[in-house]
Parts: C-alpha cells; sequence; structure tokens
C-alpha cells in the first residue's frame, strides 16, 4: 500500500494533516520502517490530491505487509459473518434483517456470547441449527450462546440461552487469575476489571477479608492471589455462582485460604440466611460489590468488622449525577466524622478514563462527594449503634467504575472505621 515516510517527531503533525484532507487510509496502522522513520497510510486513489506543506518532510513510499488497525481488525470477522448469513439466506436475505447481524460480541474461549439483540426476527428461527452453525463457523467458534435480559431478583441471573453447544462452561484470565463459569448460570462483568486491577493492588497482607457479594470471586480472588489477605470469607446466595467460586479457588491455589458461606448476607439466620455469630468481629476489611446498591448489606458489614480496631468498607454503589452542568472539584479527604482532627493523608484521586485504558487525575462531582459523605455519616451511625460507642468514618477514595446508565456512575467508596478510645 502507499504511505508517507517521514521523521518520527512529524508523525503527529502529518497524521493531523492527512485526517483534515481525508487521505488517510484507516484500514491500516501506521508503523516503522527502515531508517528509523515512519510510514502513515494513504487511500491509493487520493494520491492525486496529495499536497503537504514544505515544512513537513516527507517520502512517498510502498509498504509491502501493512499492519491492520484496530478497527479494521473488529470489522473483519463482523464483516465475513454478515457474508455468511447472507449467502446461507441467498434470496431470502433483505436489507432490513442486517440489523439483526450482530457487530460485537463477548468471546470466552471456543464460546462466542451474542448480545441480546441479535438474530431475534422470525426468519432466522426457522433457520435451526444451520444457522448457529454457520455464524460459529465464521467467528471462529465451537459453542454460541446469547445474552437476554437479567432475569428478576437479587442473584442477577444472565438469562442466557446456549444456542449450540453441550454445556456453557467457560474460562476466562483476567491479571493472571482464572474464572471458569457457566455463561447460562453466572454474570461476568467485563466492564468491572479496572476495580479488580486496583482491589489487586491494595495493601491486604495479613488482613482477613469478608467479600458479602462474592458471585464467582471477582474481587474475592484478586484479594487473596495479589493483594495478599491471609484470609477471605466469601458470602454468596447463588447457588450456580457458589459451585464456580469454589472451582475458581481451586483453580488458583488458594482454597485453603477461604471459607465460602453459602446464604443470604442481608438475613442474619434462618431458612437461605447466614448464621452470622460465627463473622462478627472478624474482619479488617469488607468488600460490598453489589450494584445498583449494596446499602442492605451495611448493616452486616459493620457487625463483621472488628469491634476493637475496626477496617475499611469497599462499599459500591450507582449514583446518579445531575443533568444540569456544575463545576468539578478535586476530592479533599473529609475530616474523620465524630473526630476533632481534619485528615491529612494526601487526598488525590486516581481512576480510569471511560475507555478504561488510561489513569487520569479523577475530578470527583459534587453529586459523588454528597453521595460519599452521607454514606459515612450513615455507616458511623450504624457503628455507634451497633457498639454503644463512637466511632470515626473517614474517606480514604472514591473510584469511578464505568458509567453504569446515562448520568449513573458505579462508584466504589473506601471508607476507614475506626472506634473512638476512650
Amino acid at each position: 500500500i502507499p504511505a508517507l515516510a517521514t521523521e518520527p517527531q512529524f508523525a503527529q503533525r502529518l497524521r493531523e494533516h492527512l485526517e483534515e484532507e481525508q487521505l488517510l487510509d484507516g484500514r491500516y496502522r501506521l508503523q516503522k520502517v527502515p531508517g528509523g522513520r515512519v510510514a502513515l497510510p494513504v487511500l491509493e486513489e487520493k494520491l492525486d490530491q496529495l499536497q503537504l506543506p514544505q515544512e513537513m518532510p516527507c517520502e512517498l513510499v510502498r509498504v509491502q505487509d501493512p499492519i491492520p488497525s484496530r478497527a479494521a481488525r473488529r470489522q473483519a470477522p463482523a464483516q465475513k459473518l454478515r457474508d455468511e448469513v447472507r449467502r446461507l439466506l441467498g434470496k431470502s436475505w433483505s436489507e432490513g434483517l442486517e440489523h439483526e447481524v450482530p457487530r460485537a460480541w463477548q468471546r470466552h474461549g471456543d464460546l462466542v456470547l451474542l448480545s441480546e439483540d441479535s438474530f431475534r426476527a422470525v426468519p432466522w428461527e426457522k433457520l435451526g441449527p444451520a444457522l448457529w452453525e454457520t455464524v460459529a463457523s465464521a467467528l471462529g467458534a465451537q459453542r454460541l450462546a446469547r445474552r437476554g435480559r437479567v432475569l428478576p431478583g437479587g442473584m442477577r441471573s444472565p438469562g442466557v440461552t446456549l444456542l449450540l453447544g453441550q454445556d456453557g462452561w467457560v474460562e476466562h484470565v483476567d491479571n493472571g487469575i482464572r474464572y471458569t463459569f457457566d455463561v447460562t448460570k453466572c454474570m461476568f462483568s467485563p466492564g468491572n476489571i479496572t476495580e479488580k486491577l486496583r482491589v489487586a493492588s491494595l495493601p491486604c497482607s495479613g488482613e482477613v477479608l469478608v467479600d458479602l457479594y462474592a458471585g464467582i470471586g471477582y474481587f474475592t480472588l484478586p484479594y487473596l492471589v495479589h493483594a495478599g489477605a491471609a484470609f477471605a470469607h466469601a458470602c454468596e446466595w447463588n447457588s450456580h455462582a457458589v459451585e464456580a467460586l469454589r472451582r475458581n479457588l481451586a483453580l488458583n491455589g488458594v482454597q485453603d485460604r477461604c471459607r465460602v458461606h453459602h446464604g443470604d448476607s442481608r438475613q442474619a439466620s434462618g431458612p437461605g440466611g447466614l448464621h452470622w455469630l460465627e463473622l462478627r468481629d472478624v474482619a479488617d476489611r469488607v468488600n460490598l460489590g453489589l450494584i445498583p446498591s449494596s446499602e442492605e448489606g451495611w448493616p452486616v458489614a459493620c457487625r463483621v468488622l472488628k469491634k476493637g480496631t475496626g477496617g475499611v468498607l469497599h462499599i459500591h454503589h450507582n449514583v446518579e449525577t445531575p443533568l444540569a452542568p456544575t463545576p468539578a472539584q478535586t476530592l479533599v479527604p473529609q475530616a474523620e466524622t465524630g473526630s476533632p482532627e481534619g485528615d491529612s493523608s494526601g487526598g488525590k484521586v486516581q481512576r480510569p478514563t471511560e475507555s478504561g485504558k488510561e489513569t487520569l487525575r479523577a475530578r470527583i462531582r459534587p453529586a459523588w462527594q454528597r453521595w460519599a459523605e452521607a454514606t459515612a455519616a450513615r455507616i458511623q451511625g450504624l457503628l455507634a449503634e451497633l457498639h454503644g460507642q463512637p466511632w470515626t468514618t473517614s474517606i480514604l477514595h472514591i473510584e469511578v467504575v464505568k458509567s453504569y446508565a446515562p448520568h449513573v456512575h458505579h462508584l466504589v467508596l473506601d471508607l476507614e472505621c475506626r472506634p473512638m478510645l476512650p
């Protein structure tokens, strides 16, 4: 393909010029060429329109093995899928059906998980196995499933339908941790990877963790494998998730450092509940990874914290941001609630951007700060009521995990809770 080779220091200016003139070939990426230069691909059919400023030294070259761009790599399987489905339908194909052929999907090993709106019209169902075999072949998969709506109820069962294959068990690797689960029975959110990476970097050596909504081990495992937690109590009410959790603990060799509690952590005892007497006063750290709100678990979290030394709560919540623009502010840790002195531990918040690929200094919106302060006050009251003595609560960090819906953000509040000395 034709490309313009230039010195690295001029590459960005040249790219901007080519994009402005609509001469850049987006199918391929910038790549190095001999002589320490870099080459930017240009469209063959527009070479006669190529006019460059004299201060931008470059030379027209031919790249023999161009590297496809990320966008092109994503588009190629989707285009192949549309071509194969169109060939299968023959004269029955219509442009109106094209919007039901997916352009994106999740891949778990040899299983591809299609989006909820893929192939929903009646003609697709009439094709039966031939359609699913064609789709799987085009995507290089052996098994195929389609996501449905999350089933009602607190267990957040995924409502996934297996379209091709005998079972839905898959394996997924995140940050060196192996997760296995049945996609038709358990949720797996790749959007939480930034929080799992953050958890993995927390200083938890020698600590006891209580994970109140453990699922298949999304956060329990990073605490044990990477953060150095000495022991974890993993609480989960979904029997399918409990089965996957036990497998995952064994897969990662940490089954001896974790006790699985099967039951509803919102209930103190009784059918389906947990017997909390054995878990009182045990935790240095409590993870409350349930959205849209983990509020029902706050009293339990206060109960399991060590009453003599306290610890840290990681509270997940979906917080709505007002539509009206409001000036952003950098988080400054609040003075400890009930404490005579302010916190002086710094206060810079790091969070991923919306793409999840870079870390920037975050701007904490007033609505998020207000939620964090209200939560800190509520937890302080719960602790004082439970233990019959004053406690302090300090906002350590507000983490923005992702945008959950328009104007709604999934946040995590790291809240330090300590009993006040007499």
